[in-house]
């Protein structure tokens, strides 16, 4: 009886050790969305912003008021801005599929 009983809290504690993990996850999931989504906004206008600088330097080149230099140095930026952008996109699909997994949506 007293075997039995062990067992049993045994396996009650391992049960309550996997809801906790999961509790653990979802959480972490859904802050890592919210931290993410924030992070891809930011970065979008920061696109923006260097799609406008890149279009400026283009046109004051063309114009002949800058050397070409300034005009490739903010298509670099421009390039970089961009594949942050990707980078965070790529977190974000990333946590997605961490998240439905901890909410049971199958296995990875």
């Amino acid at each position: 009886m007293a075997q039995a009983r062990a067992a049993r809290d045994e396996l009650v504690d391992v049960y309550e050790s996997a809801v906790q993990q999961a509790f653990r996850q979802v959480a972490d999931g859904l802050t890592g969305r919210r931290e993410l989504d924030e992070q891809i906004r930011v970065q979008e206008r920061a696109v923006a912003v260097q799609q406008n600088l890149a279009d400026t330097a283009e046109l004051r080149y063309d114009s002949g008021v800058a050397i070409y230099l300034e005009a490739l140095d903010a298509e670099r930026n421009l390039f970089t801005a961009q594949q942050q952008l990707i980078a965070l996109r790529a977190a974000a699909l990333q946590n997605g599929v961490a998240l439905y997994t901890a909410l049971g949506g199958g296995e990875v």
